[in-house]
């Protein structure tokens, strides 16, 4: 089995997580169904609630595919480079420098683009709480700006100065993510006394998008895969797992299925419970599923409530980026990085200040880009599953989701892949191929990493 033999790389972070931590952490990232939330009603123009609640399936199906692979990836290659460590195992020697290169700024930026997105829709949530309570209040888009500064800064101050509560938070996560599903979907669904027929939930095709049938259920189609990613999270911790090679792939696969479970069941509760698709849409607070909260409870004391569980999980929603080198040498935490982790989140979300489009575009970029263990007879099948589907929304996540398109509402993010693609190649002709060292990978019988023989040796 091919397997990292000596490629230089060294041990920099602490190891302080275990499977439950890890699963909490991956879980407090992925946190499908609160994500789902945040689309319910692009889902329900384009192609209606059968289309969001049926492609679920699909997607989840899909997305296990993938996941099974990046977890025997990660099994084999336990770095926390995850995608562009495995890029440079695996791809032919004479380019695996190159591919290496611009599959880590791919990686980079949709990172980046992600937790600017998870900043926003924070942002979103608390305000859309303020507009609910205080009707006269209306929200303006230079609000919403400074209150993801705010979410990004706290999220860089947390990992700086409290590094060591990470792995109890995100276990506390993992509960409170799972206490608020049921919570929320058990209230809506046993005080809403107008719910929606079966048939609007199950059945009804809506088509508001302008495009044909076919073209309006890929978009739909598109919204359900939105909730479905950053599931690759553990491969990035691999430093701070113990048995990093069982562990993450475990905390990979869990975090999936705990996804698609709980995405599949909230949106049939949130479908049931929708009322007018149009107020919904239309609602002065600017998140739907606020709307939904109010509709149910009839309260806007109980809708608050619930929304902040909501809050709760996106403040705990972080993005993990590893720094090879430059760690601060008593904290041992990567300070630099994270500083300019969130000086680029802050600057990403101030697109939002002249534009929505484009604020849109970061949106896409951050769909698109993110024991030995082995997946036997099902690793080319699966393999070849995962990478039909990654292909097909990578490409789709391209077109513009309303007709007729225009300035306003085509989708720009070709062009900003294209960009990116250009600017890492750029540097990478500059100054990238002396910069970047050339990873050796060894065939052996067994490949233990420092944890493992540890653990060996506790039980000898």
């Amino acid at each position: 089995m091919r397997n990292w033999g000596r490629t230089g790389y060294r041990q920099e972070l602490k190891r302080s997580f275990g499977l439950i931590g890890m699963v909490g952490f991956s879980f407090s990232i992925v946190t499908c169904w609160s994500a789902l939330s945040g689309v319910l009603i692009i889902g329900v123009e384009s192609g209606g609630p059968p289309v969001m609640i049926w492609s679920w399936l699909g997607i989840c199906i899909a997305s296990l595919a993938v996941a099974y692979s990046m977890a025997e990836m990660c099994s084999a290659y336990p770095l926390a480079g995850g995608q562009y460590s495995w890029v440079a195992a695996l791809a032919p020697r004479k380019m695996a420098r190159g591919f290496s290169y611009v599959c880590g700024w791919f990686m980079l930026i949709g990172i980046l683009a992600m937790g600017a997105t998870n900043n926003f829709i924070v942002s979103n949530f608390i305000l859309g709480v303020s507009n609910l309570n205080n009707p006269g209040y209306t929200i303006q888009r230079w609000h919403t700006v400074l209150v993801t500064y705010a979410a990004g800064i706290f999220s860089a101050c947390f990992n700086i100065f409290g590094p060591s509560l990470l792995e109890k938070a995100s276990r506390a996560l993992l509960i409170w993510n799972v206490c608020a599903f049921l919570i929320i979907v058990i209230t809506i669904l046993a005080v809403n006394d107008h719910k929606q027929s079966a048939a609007v939930v199950f059945k009804d095709f809506v088509n508001e998008t302008g495009f044909n049938r076919p073209y309006c259920a890929v978009i739909g189609l598109l919204q359900s895969a939105f909730g479905m990613c950053c599931y690759d999270a553990p491969a990035h911790m691999t430093e701070e797992i113990h048995n990093a090679r069982k562990q993450a792939l475990g905390a990979i696969i869990l975090s999936v299925y705990v996804g698609a479970v709980t995405g599949f069941i909230f949106l049939i509760a949130a479908y049931y419970c929708i009322g007018s698709i149009d107020d919904t849409a239309m609602s002065s607070t600017g998140v739907p599923i606020i709307e939904i909260f109010y509709n149910s409870t009839s309260s806007r004391a109980g809708a608050s409530c619930l929304t902040v569980l909501l809050i709760v999980i996106g403040i705990g929603a972080s993005n993990a980026l590893t720094a090879e080198g430059g760690l601060e040498p008593k904290k041992q935490i990567p300070i630099a990085a994270l500083c300019l982790t969130v000086l680029v989140q802050v600057a990403l979300d101030s697109i939002y200040f002249g534009t929505v489009t484009g604020f849109n575009t970061v949106v896409s970029i951050a769909t698109q880009g993110f024991c030995l263990y082995s997946l036997g007879a099902f690793s080319v099948p699966l393999n070849v599953i995962g990478l039909v589907f990654l292909l097909f929304t990578t490409i789709t996540f391209n077109f513009p989701s309303m007709y007729p398109v225009s300035s306003e509402s085509m989708n720009y993010t070709s062009a900003a892949v294209g960009i990116i693609m250009a600017v890492a190649l750029l540097t990478w002709v500059t100054s990238g191929h002396r910069r970047v060292p050339q990873w050796e990978v060894v065939v052996s019988e067994e490949s233990v990493d420092e944890d493992m023989m540890r653990t060996k040796a506790g039980q000898s």
